[in-house]
């Protein structure tokens, strides 16, 4: 699979100078979007100082991108790259703002992506933004470190009354404030005719949707695109600095695995959306739990889980059949899409059932010690994970409520996803 990549940055109407940044390096398979502030030169000298020191460590450390092979330790080194490459980025705009006069306080937002081969790798700090475009859809894979953003998560204030409030401009992260930053990352696959836009706020601010920004990055050629983009912030306003990076994953003619493989990621992806606890969340949230997950493959009368004995993962069905038993009794048949085990997922109690393999299946795992260092890693997302799992459990308790006062007519939403407490 290849990248087609193009850029373009531009001051605006009103700025008198660019404080803004772009990094197109094919070579190293790293695209960026940095915005600097801190008046004068400094936003300036923040920006190219982060993008230039990210480029330098990434150059360094093409070995371990060359080293990948798709697996989950190759995927999580890709990972830790990116976090070591802003935290360079970080100490370097830090160590000019605290040594140069005129420089205390600046500090740039960064929004960078590496693409080698199958996956793109986000490393994220501020309000620029990084946007995926597939299948006919728009999605927002970073999050604002915004006052405003805080405010709508936390429920606060509606997008509407946020950015009508005092505090509506300001960061609350950004590299080179502080010698280190906890930057987001994120992996996620990539599919051929995906189309990735990273930018500035100079464009976002005048977005009245995600979906907007459809018609651009659906164009045949992107090539054009940046420059389309900056025009449209220009012609409502052009108040600040204008970047934007737009690339598009092409796969290779004739190339049958690359057909397999989006396949093989969108089954996952919707099986995965299939599974209770994880049915609301986004396309980021889900690219998160994307990144802890691997499949395996089962025979017949393999055993994956056994009656009186601890497990720890969740197991959910990309194709293939799996039975239930009790004390040698089927209890349900399991097929594609459904899935079995979420208790594992938050305590080791014997399992009340037998779960084997009827037909070659191929299943997708989520290991207990991945999932709970994610949601040690991701608070918000872990909040919402255990808001979905008191759901169940809430539906799993009307339900023997339900038999034990014998007004019991059917199955409940509980019993229909997932009947047994494995």
């Amino acid at each position: 699979m290849r990248i087609l990549a193009a850029g373009k940055t531009d001051v605006g109407r009103k700025r008198d100078h660019n404080e803004d940044a772009i990094v197109l390096a094919p070579d190293l398979s790293l695209y960026m979007v940095c915005d600097g502030m801190g008046g004068h030169s400094g936003g300036e000298v923040a920006a190219t100082t982060a993008s230039a020191t990210i480029v330098r460590y990434i150059r360094e450390q093409r070995a371990r991108i060359e080293a990948f092979d798709d697996s989950n330790v190759s995927r999580d080194a890709l990972l830790r790259l990116v976090e070591e490459a802003i935290q360079q980025a970080s100490a370097a705009v830090y160590a000019v703002a605290t040594s140069e006069q005129g420089k205390a306080g600046m500090g740039t937002t960064l929004t960078m992506v590496l693409c080698t081969r199958t996956i793109g790798v986000m490393g994220h700090v501020g309000d620029s933004r990084l946007y995926l475009r597939r299948a006919g859809r728009v999605y927002q894979l970073s999050e604002d470190h915004t006052y405003v953003a805080e405010l709508v998560k936390r429920g606060v204030a509606t997008l509407e009354q946020a950015k009508k409030g005092p505090y509506a401009n300001v960061i609350t992260r950004a590299v080179g404030i502080q010698k280190t930053i906890r930057p987001d990352t994120l992996t996620f696959d990539l599919l051929p005719g995906d189309t990735l836009l990273l930018c500035s706020d100079g464009l976002t601010k005048y977005l009245e949707s995600n979906e907007e920004l459809g018609p651009f990055l659906d164009a045949d050629h992107v090539d054009g695109t940046p420059g389309r983009l900056v025009d449209l912030a220009n012609q409502r306003g052009g108040a600040d600095n204008v970047s934007t990076v737009v690339l598009r994953a092409v796969g290779d003619d004739g190339e049958a695995s690359d057909g397999q493989r989006t396949t093989e990621v969108n089954l996952k992806l919707d099986t995965l959306r299939h599974v209770v606890i994880f049915r609301h969340l986004d396309m980021s949230e889900q690219c998160k739990m994307m990144s802890i997950v691997r499949a395996m493959d089962a025979a017949p009368g393999e055993v994956i889980m056994r009656e009186g004995e601890t497990s720890d993962a969740l197991y959910a069905i990309l194709t293939g059949t799996i039975e239930v038993e009790r004390a040698g009794t089927v209890l349900r048949v399991l097929q594609t899409g459904e899935h079995f085990g979420e208790m594992a997922l938050f305590n080791s109690r014997p399992r009340s059932a037998t779960v084997r393999v009827k037909a070659e299946s191929r299943l997708l795992v989520v290991e207990r010690a991945r999932f709970n260092e994610l949601i040690r890693k991701e608070p918000q997302l872990g909040v919402k994970l255990l808001w979905s799992f008191a759901q169940v459990l809430s539906l799993r308790l009307d339900d023997a409520t339900s038999l034990l006062s014998g007004s019991h007519s059917g199955f409940g939403e509980s019993e229909v996803t997932s009947p047994f407490k494995l």
